[in-house]
């Protein structure tokens, strides 16, 4: 504790940097390890408990109260057929829940591969791309709702 009148090393109003003790590298891979270990829990539940077989899980809300498909409708029949390596079922499900499922697969071997390495993973994609993604999702979310669209239908 620094007396009364002396100067603190650091500018007021910052918080000083204090260094972090090195951690080893099966403290760096915990957090990736939870979080497969709970997708990985998530796919086995979705993979024993078929989504096919009603009153397993709620409706979707959307399609219930409006009759129109959601954007994630089918996610849940999609990754049940992923689990059982249905992959033609699991796109015709959902294909954009597909894409996801493989692009966080990557993120996630990306978030390993830099955890190894004592690197933090940063992930700040261009807005561009964001924007785009958001596009898709709503032009597939339209076009799944639409009479020429109902072979996207889950």
């Amino acid at each position: 504790m620094l007396p009364v009148n002396a100067v603190s090393p650091h500018t007021p109003g910052t918080t000083p940097r204090v260094p972090r003790a090195p951690r080893g590298r099966a403290a760096r891979l915990a957090l990736p390890a939870g979080a497969l270990a709970a997708v990985a829990g998530a796919f086995a539940y979705v993979g024993v408990v078929d989504p096919n077989e009603p009153g397993h899980y709620p409706a979707c809300p959307l399609l219930r109260l409006t009759g129109l498909y959601c954007p994630g409708c089918g996610g849940l029949r999609s990754a049940h057929a992923v689990v059982h390596g249905d992959l033609l079922a699991a796109l015709q499900a959902n294909a954009p829940a597909v894409l996801g499922y493989a692009a966080l697969a990557v993120l996630w071997t990306v978030w390993v591969a830099r955890a190894a390495r004592g690197k933090p993973l940063r992930i700040d994609p261009p807005s561009a791309l964001l924007w785009s993604l958001g596009a898709l999702v709503l032009v597939f979310t339209v076009v799944r709702n639409l009479p020429f669209g109902s072979w996207l239908h889950p």
